[in-house]
């Protein structure tokens, strides 16, 4: 499976600037404690910019060195390389490893994350371009707009009638004027719910999916392509808004301006040397070869990971990708086994190797209070939209921490992922209810979380099921 990462993206130029201990602060922006494994996708990430500072001889020598974080779940692994990705601007997905099996059983090989990096590559790179053509698509969109609310005005050819050409010359003005008119509405907003008539082309036949003999994997092949004169769109036309067809006629403008195998190329060349690939659960696969059942592919895909991780060239249909220099992020709880049941190739192909501290109670207070977009401001904004004010005292937030670290302690450790649960056990009652409490203030001190909680928190079996 292929979690894409959407959200911010900071600029190239401006995350060549962040020192290590920069990008450890930013981290601290979102995530609490984990210093080490912080520090280690910092000096990760500046490497890179050293890198790009370097020679091309040299630099085409310098690898990156992956990283393997060990730890539970729940302690923000997965969000401290999500968040490095976002601050860098390079493209990232996350993969579970188990989700792989070795080539000649049915599921999915492991070179096609990199053909899903590629495309989230291509998005990342569209999404750019688009930014720069947009005022010039704008333009172009506006122009058409004009057009369909007042369609140009045919010419009429001069002849040797002098009155006929004077009455010509006064009907062009008149629409040159209603136009500009027109124009002048348009800009100021007070056309937006005017239906108008646009013409589109759809595609009868999107394309049809093959499997390809590399471990089954799913390759597009579109008919268009092969057969363009076959598979033609039918026009047709669209009744919209103006609002809604000068978002339809952007993107249509934005498309012509902006050129896909550009686009291509400077995603594959980004891909190659700042993609980051998060592969989850590596725990799952550290198993040996002589067990049975779906333990039989464990070391298989191991020996498959291991030539992507190494430095490869992988086939994709926008053309050849590299991975000597994309970032390899691992992540595994290792309980049941442990790194060094990994097989040795593999192991020496992820270097630098952090443990990630379980959550305290003290933690939990802080991931409930100091990240910017903590639980706590989270039900804060969402209930305030009905005028409800959640007061959250800090013997309340204590309590819900304490709840959360005695429930992980005592079934499951889930880490901070428990909170989610406990929070909305504890506000059930004021989410359900909020729409009918407008203007009241509800203040979430320690008896109030103890009255709701505490008789689930003591009773093993039942906190099993509910929180």
């Amino acid at each position: 499976m292929v979690f894409y990462m959407p959200g911010r993206v900071e600029t190239l130029a401006a995350a060549s600037e962040l020192t290590p201990r920069q990008i450890v602060t930013e981290l601290d922006r979102f995530i609490i404690g984990q210093t080490r494994a912080k520090r280690a996708v910092a000096i990760a990430l500046r490497n890179r910019i050293r890198r790009r500072r370097l020679p091309p001889e040299i630099a085409e020598e310098v690898m990156p060195k992956n990283i393997l974080m060990i730890g539970p779940t729940g302690v923000g692994k997965t969000e401290i390389a999500r968040r490095l990705a976002r601050l860098s601007g390079s493209p990232f997905i996350k993969v579970e490893a188990s989700k792989f099996t070795e080539v000649g059983y049915v599921g999915r090989d492991v070179e096609s994350m990199v053909r899903d990096l590629v495309e989230v590559g291509l998005d990342l790179v569209r999404q750019e371009k688009r930014v720069l053509v947009a005022d010039r698509a704008r333009a172009a969109a506006q122009k058409r707009l004009l057009d369909l609310l007042l369609p140009p005005r045919p010419r009429a050819p001069r002849g040797a009638d002098p009155a006929a050409d004077s009455r010509e010359k006064e009907e062009q003005l008149s629409w040159e004027h209603s136009r500009e008119v027109l124009r002048q509405r348009l800009e100021a907003g007070e056309l937006e719910q005017r239906t108008v008539e646009l013409e589109s082309t759809s595609s009868p036949v999107a394309g049809m999916r093959i499997f390809g003999a590399a471990g089954m994997e799913e390759l597009d092949m579109n008919l268009k392509d092969m057969l363009p004169g076959l598979f033609q769109g039918k026009p047709r036309l669209r009744k919209m808004t103006v609002a809604e067809a000068r978002e339809f006629l952007q993107r249509e403008e934005e498309d012509k301006l902006v050129d896909p195998d550009h686009v291509a190329r400077e995603a594959i060349g980004r891909v190659e040397q700042s993609g980051i690939i998060f592969v989850d659960e590596l725990d799952k696969i550290a198993g040996r070869e002589g067990g049975r059942g779906p333990d039989v592919s464990r070391e298989g895909v191991q020996r498959d990971l291991l030539p992507i991780v190494e430095g490869t060239l992988v086939h994709t249909k926008h053309g050849m990708v590299r991975t000597d220099h994309v970032l390899f992020i691992a992540a595994g709880a290792f309980h049941v086994s442990k790194p060094s049941d990994l097989i040795p190739e593999l192991q020496g192909r992820f270097p630098i190797r952090v443990e990630l501290d379980s959550l305290g109670r003290d933690d939990l207070v802080r991931i409930l209070t100091e990240p910017e977009s903590s639980l706590v401001r989270q039900y804060q904004a969402l209930l305030r939209t009905e005028g409800v004010e959640l007061q959250f005292t800090d013997d309340g937030i204590g309590a819900i921490a304490e709840a959360a670290a005695t429930v992980n302690a005592s079934t499951e450790n889930i880490g901070a992922r428990r909170l989610a649960t406990i929070m909305e056990r504890l506000l059930d009652e004021v989410s359900f209810a909020g729409s009918e409490m407008a203007g009241r203030q509800v203040r979430i001190d320690a008896s109030y979380v103890r009255e709701r909680l505490d008789k689930i928190t003591q009773d093993t079996d039942l906190s099993r099921y509910i929180l």
